[in-house]
């Protein structure tokens, strides 16, 4: 049974462009291809945070404000990068007074949970998959 939130922004108080590096970026991207939903919740229990990343932002929610997003990362623009290894820029926009000074720190702290859960995911899929083998068929006398 699926299981909807809604989440409220307010009023933009100030954004900056920034880079994300492409390691963070890919982790991403993949922790959601891999979820196969269309987004997937990252707590940050450590900041009392929750993160949400979908196809095009990554919104965070402070436990405080419940369903208030406190900053996005939004905008991302991959395409831009002449390598895969080249980071991605995107514009921060916050929402909240105290947003820019828990983004310094969201950064470091979102990317730890983000492989602990692909961690997490794997295992649950490894676990999950079925046995496979190849089997060999005798060859034939002509």
């Amino acid at each position: 049974m699926p299981q909807y939130e809604s989440f409220y922004r307010g009023d933009v108080l100030g954004s900056e462009t920034r880079t994300l590096s492409a390691s963070h970026y890919n982790a991403m991207r993949l922790l959601l291809d891999f979820s196969g939903k269309p987004c997937v919740f990252v707590p940050i229990r450590t900041m009392q945070v929750m993160a949400v990343i979908d196809r095009e932002e990554v919104i965070f929610v402070a436990s405080h404000h419940k369903a208030e997003v406190e900053f996005a990362w939004r905008y991302f623009h991959p395409q831009t990068r002449e390598a895969l290894t080249d980071p991605v820029p995107y514009t921060l926009e916050y929402y909240k007074p105290e947003a820019l000074e828990n983004m310094r720190r969201a950064q470091g702290e979102f990317f730890q949970h983000v492989k602990l859960l692909a961690g997490r995911l794997r295992q649950q899929e490894s676990t999950s998959k079925p046995e496979q083998r190849v089997v060999a068929f005798p060859t034939r006398k002509t």
